[in-house]
């Protein structure tokens, strides 16, 4: 099956990175478009389905989907954006938009959301990796088991979904706030040391216990970030 291209219209290179590394992930060609311009023509081109930021710089995204829909082209388009009043959900779909999604998003939503909608307009999609190896590390989402040579780590519910989700967004930072968000939800009263806790609790239960070099890297002032490979000991406290 060849593989499908998405097209991500997104001016925050952060976002941008994040969603395309989550749909990579999944089996998807990325092509990256930072402008309206740029949206304009890659989803002209040989793509399957426009992911399309409302704010984007030149032409914004309402005028990328309304001169798109007029010219006939039938690309899916995903709309994202800050703005969630009614009317902005509305005018995205009075435009042509398939789906209407406010920031801030989980990046794993957007994949699940995409694939449903290729497959409403009768595309096949790959299959979800459900597995993730790091060296010794093997982090498996279906059984909510992280194992180290095989056994199980025995993490609790929000470790291994902190952990999952840093592993799933390897090589990227993420904030502190976004983590909150992702994983203790949008109304958790609790502050950022939350975060920090539960990493120092990763920390312990896998890469301190089982002697793995640092994974888990502390972004000063930021938040964390999984490392894709694993450094050796020469690399010191990450």
């Amino acid at each position: 099956m060849a593989m499908q291209t998405i097209v991500v219209a997104e001016d925050d290179a952060a976002i941008r990175d994040l969603l395309g590394h989550h749909l990579q992930r999944e089996g998807f060609a990325v092509v990256a478009a930072p402008d309206g311009h740029a949206a304009l023509r890659r989803a002209r081109g040989a793509a399957d389905l426009l992911i399309l930021d409302v704010g984007l710089p030149g032409v914004d995204g309402y005028d990328v989907a309304r001169t798109l829909r007029r010219e006939q082209r039938s690309i899916p388009i995903v709309m994202l954006t800050a703005r969630t009043e009614e009317i902005d959900r509305v005018l995205s779909f009075e435009l042509g938009a398939d789906d209407h999604i406010c920031k801030p998003f989980s990046p794993r939503e957007v994949v699940v959301r995409v694939k449903a909608i290729l497959r409403r307009s009768g595309k096949q999609t790959p299959q979800a990796a459900t597995l993730l190896r790091f060296g010794r590390l093997e982090i498996d989402e279906a059984a909510r088991e992280a194992r180290v040579d095989g056994a199980d780590a025995k993490l609790k519910p929000r470790e291994f979904a902190l952990l999952m989700e840093l592993a799933e967004n390897a090589g990227v930072a993420l904030s502190r706030d976004w983590l909150l968000q992702r994983v203790w939800g949008f109304d958790f009263s609790g502050d950022e040391r939350t975060v920090d806790v539960h990493v120092r609790r990763l920390r312990a239960k896998i890469q301190e216990r089982w002697h793995l070099p640092p994974f888990l890297c502390t972004v000063h002032g930021f938040g964390y970030k999984f490392l894709r490979s694993q450094p050796g000991r020469s690399a010191g406290p990450c």
